[in-house]
């Protein structure tokens, strides 16, 4: 591990840029901009007076990490960041997983043959994590044709360029698997909310209260799983027949009620780390239950199949993991409020071959808001596996 105290922390400039492709689409699923045009927010973040070599690519499916405080701290080490948003930011109501692939694909491309980096490592933070396993799978191993609602992009058609190395920081597991583990199982009903099974509403005064025995939480996340794919046989059902009646580029928008009762938000005992009981990184879990940011909240037929769906997403955290041949680093935290301890050991579990390492920052929640130094502790962990990796001197 390096010494903090004997790392120079640099100044560091931000450049805003665009990175523009063409895709030609049957129908258009972002709002605004041209048709058949993406445009993608960049910011290179570049250390002053220093010549790197190596850039760290940030890629969130929704975007937003322009200003978090991880990729500056890297940034700071000498390292240079680019933060690059999808072409849905800040919205995942039409989210398509392997268009953010082609997104990243196009960010990872501009930073080898326009920016000239000779390496590029990939920097899965959170939802981010999954993004990165799924490209870099994708860019190694490419078998994706289709999205699982049987249209394009074909994935092994796109040329997409490996990176050389994958950090996962509080990295959760995939879009689809952490959605299954908050939804609220007590729901029989997703026209009817109000009808439930009270023997498992997580925040009914009458219903089942922590501690949970073993029991009952593997009886709430078989439930998880089967309203899961309640949702997806609807979806599927609703799919079939516009297309049954020849309208095969119509969509229906949804919404899915009831998407952060999680047990391990009110039992901390359970996949116990140093997190605050009755929290989430998101608010009181309860609120966040029903209110408009939770996960997966509004949602349309073909973004629920490749983004949440249990079965059919692509984009499955460990089992695109078990595909990737590069050094992989994970960086857990141990007071995450987002993210399971045993997301990080499934994920370190799913890489097969050797060249991977765990490592915790103690005391460090899941964005370090108001922890300078947990974060400048992550980005010289992950400074010092650049340097043992040879991306960086």
């Amino acid at each position: 591990m390096t010494d903090s105290r004997a790392e120079q922390e640099h100044e560091y400039e931000r450049i805003p840029y665009l990175i523009r492709f063409v895709e030609k689409s049957a129908f258009k699923d972002t709002y605004a901009g041209e048709i058949d045009r993406v445009v993608l927010e960049a910011h290179l973040l570049r250390a002053k007076g220093v010549k790197s070599k190596t850039s760290v690519i940030f890629m969130h499916p929704i975007g937003g990490g322009q200003y978090l405080p991880l990729p500056l701290a890297i940034a700071r080490t000498g390292v240079d960041v680019i933060v690059c948003s999808s072409r849905y930011r800040g919205i995942d109501y039409s989210l398509i997983m392997e268009k953010v692939a082609l997104d990243l694909g196009a960010c990872v491309r501009d930073a080898k043959e326009r920016l000239g980096y000779e390496k590029v490592l990939l920097g899965g933070w959170s939802g981010g994590g999954s993004l990165s396993l799924f490209y870099q799978a994708e860019a190694e191993d490419p078998r994706v044709r289709c999205t699982p609602a049987q249209e394009p992009p074909d994935l092994t058609a796109a040329g997409l360029i490996p990176a050389d190395g994958v950090m996962l920081l509080a990295a959760h597991l995939s879009r689809n698997l952490t959605l299954t583990e908050w939804l609220d199982a007590s729901i029989i009903d997703e026209h009817d909310p109000s009808r439930r099974d009270r023997s498992l509403d997580l925040y009914d005064p009458q219903g089942p209260q922590p501690p949970y025995d073993a029991q009952f939480v593997a009886r709430y996340r078989a439930a998880q799983v089967e309203r899961n794919r309640r949702i997806t046989a609807w979806v599927r059902g609703v799919l079939d027949d516009y297309r049954s009646k020849g309208l095969a580029n119509q969509e229906l928008s949804f919404v899915v009620q009831g998407t952060m009762a999680d047990p391990r938000w009110l039992d901390p005992a359970l996949d116990a780390n140093d997190r605050k009981p009755r929290w989430c990184f998101l608010g009181e879990p309860r609120i966040v239950n029903s209110s408009p940011i939770g996960l997966a909240r509004f949602c349309s037929l073909r973004s629920w199949l490749s983004q949440w769906s249990y079965d059919e997403s692509n984009a499955n955290g460990p089992k695109c993991a078990s595909r990737l041949g590069v050094p992989v680093l994970i960086v857990a935290n141990s007071a995450d409020d987002g993210v399971s301890p045993s997301h990080n050991q499934m994920l370190f579990d799913a890489v097969r071959h050797k060249n991977k390492e765990l490592v915790t920052i103690k005391g460090a929640n899941h964005y370090y808001f108001n922890q300078p130094d947990k974060a400048r502790e992550s980005a010289l962990v992950c400074l010092d596996w650049m340097r043992r990796n040879r991306f960086v001197n």
